[in-house]
C-alpha cells in the first residue's frame, strides 16, 4: 500500500516516467556494451513496435469514420470549406513564424560554433548519398485523388483518404434519408468503437513508451559529439522554444488556460516523442481536444486529421538551422537573403512533406541547391536527425492542437469550456 503512494495517478505522468526510465536504461546498456542487455533491448523494441502498430491500426478507420459521420450529420458544406481555408491560413502563419525564429536565431547561435576540421572531415566522409526516392510535387499532386482508396488505406496515405472520405461524405449528405441515415449510424458506430479502442491502447502508454525509449537511447547515445552535438542541441533548443510559444497563443487567442492546454496536448506529445509520427499521435490529439479542451467533434474530427496530413510547422525553422550548420561544415558562408529565401521556400514545400520520420530532409535538396549548399550534406543531416526529429514531431503535434483550439474559438457559436474538464483517463 505504501509503494502506491509514489506511483502517480495520472496516466500521462506514468508514461513520462516510463520515457525517462527507458532513456536512462538505454544509455546504461549502451555504456555497458553487454550482448545480453542489447538482446533484451531488441525484445523491448519489438514490444514498443507492437504498441505503435496498435495505435496505427486505429488511425485509418477513426479518421475516415469521424470525418464522414461529421459531414453527413451536419450537412453544412459551407462550414467545411470555411474551416479548411481558416486552417490553411493558420498553418501558413505558423510556418512563417517558425521560419523567422530560425532565420534570426540560428546564424548568431551557430555562427560562434568552431567546427574542428578533423571532425568535419569525418562527418563528410561518413555521409552517404540520399537513396530514398520521394515523390515530386507533381506526383504528390496526382496522388491526392486516390485511384484505389483501399490501396491508399493500405499504404497509410492519410491525405488522399481524407479527400476520398470528403467526397463520399458529400455524396451521402446529398442522398435520400433512407440511404443517408443508415450510413450515418454505421460510420458513427465505427468512430465510437475506434475511440474506445484508442483508450485501451493509450492506457498502455507507460509500457509502450518505455519499450521504445530503451533502444532509441542505445542507438543515439554515443553517436553525436563535438560540432554535431552542438548542432543537435541548438536545433532541439530552438524547436523547444517553438513548442512553448504555442501555449500562450492557445491561451491568448483561444482563451484556453495554459495548464489545461498542456494537459490536453501532453499525451499526444508523448506518443510523438516516442514514435516520431504525427499520424500515430492523431488518436491522442482527437481525444485531448474533445475530452479535455471541449473542442466540438465536428471541428476536431476535421481539423486534426487535416493538420496531421498537411501541417509540418517545424519545416521553416529546421531547414534554416540545418542550412547554417551545413554552411559552417563545408565552409560556405550564407547571407541573410539566402536564408530568408530558404525560409520562404519552406512554406509551400512543407505541404508536400510525407508523414514519415525525417521526411522533410528528403525533399530539401532543391531548396539547398538554390542557395548553393552541397546536396550530399543532406546525408549528414539524416544521420544526425534521430533526436531533432523527435522535437520536430512534437512541434507539429502541438501546432495541430493549437490550430484546433483557434478554429473552435473563432467558429460561429462555438466556445471552448475547458476549465471544468477532468484530467483525461488516457495517457
Amino acid at each position: 500500500m505504501t509503494a502506491r503512494r509514489f506511483i502517480p495517478k495520472s496516466p500521462a505522468a506514468r508514461a513520462a516516467i516510463g520515457l525517462v526510465v527507458g532513456f536512462l536504461l538505454g544509455l546504461a546498456i549502451a555504456a555497458w556494451g553487454s550482448k545480453t542487455a542489447r538482446s533484451f533491448a531488441d525484445w523491448l523494441d519489438a514490444i514498443g513496435t507492437v504498441w505503435v502498430n496498435a495505435i496505427r491500426m486505429t488511425v485509418i478507420p477513426l479518421v475516415v469514420a469521424l470525418l464522414i459521420a461529421t459531414i453527413v450529420r451536419d450537412r453544412d458544406l459551407g462550414a467545411v470549406g470555411r474551416m479548411g481555408r481558416r486552417a490553411l491560413l493558420i498553418f501558413i502563419v505558423m510556418l512563417s513564424v517558425t521560419s523567422a525564429i530560425g532565420l534570426f536565431a540560428a546564424p548568431p547561435l551557430l555562427g560562434r560554433v568552431q567546427v574542428d576540421p578533423a571532425s568535419a572531415a569525418a562527418l563528410r566522409a561518413a555521409a552517404g548519398g540520399v537513396s530514398a526516392q520521394m515523390p515530386t510535387f507533381a506526383q504528390w499532386l496526382v496522388s491526392l485523388v486516390p485511384a484505389n482508396p483501399i490501396k491508399a488505406a493500405t499504404d497509410g496515405a492519410i491525405l488522399p483518404l481524407i479527400i476520398f472520405a470528403l467526397v463520399l461524405a458529400l455524396g451521402l449528405s446529398r442522398s435520400d434519408s433512407d440511404v443517408r441515415m443508415p450510413a450515418l449510424e454505421f460510420f458513427g458506430a465505427i468512430a465510437d468503437a475506434m475511440i474506445v479502442i484508442v483508450k485501451w491502447v493509450l492506457a498502455l502508454a507507460p509500457v509502450g513508451v518505455f519499450a521504445l525509449a530503451v533502444p532509441l537511447a542505445i542507438r543515439v547515445g554515443g553517436q553525436v559529439a563535438g560540432a554535431a552535438a552542438l548542432f543537435v542541441a541548438l536545433h532541439c533548443g530552438l524547436l523547444t522554444i517553438v513548442i512553448l510559444l504555442f501555449y500562450p497563443v492557445a491561451a491568448f487567442f483561444g482563451r484556453v488556460p495554459i495548464a489545461v492546454f498542456a494537459r490536453a496536448v501532453f499525451p499526444a506529445q508523448l506518443v510523438a516523442f516516442s514514435t516520431r509520427s504525427s499520424v500515430a499521435a492523431l488518436p491522442a490529439l482527437i481525444d485531448g481536444a474533445e475530452r479535455v479542451l471541449g473542442v466540438p467533434s465536428h471541428i476536431a474530427s476535421f481539423a486534426l486529421p487535416f493538420g496531421v496530413s498537411l501541417a509540418r510547422v517545424n519545416t521553416g525553422c529546421s531547414w534554416v538551422v540545418s542550412a547554417v550548420f551545413l554552411g559552417k561544415l563545408y565552409g560556405i558562408p550564407l547571407t541573410f537573403g539566402q536564408l530568408a529565401l530558404l525560409g520562404l521556400m519552406a512554406i509551400p514545400m512543407s505541404f508536400s512533406v510525407p508523414g514519415i520520420p525525417s521526411a522533410g530532409l528528403f525533399i530539401i535538396a532543391p531548396a539547398y541547391m538554390a542557395i548553393g549548399l552541397p546536396v550530399e550534406g543532406i546525408g549528414i543531416l539524416i544521420a544526425l536527425d534521430a533526436i531533432p526529429d523527435i522535437f520536430k514531431t512534437s512541434v507539429n503535434v502541438t501546432g495541430q492542437m493549437t490550430t484546433a483550439v483557434l478554429l473552435a474559438r473563432f467558429e460561429p457559436a462555438t466556445e471552448i469550456e475547458a476549465a471544468a474538464e477532468p484530467v483525461p483517463v488516457v495517457a
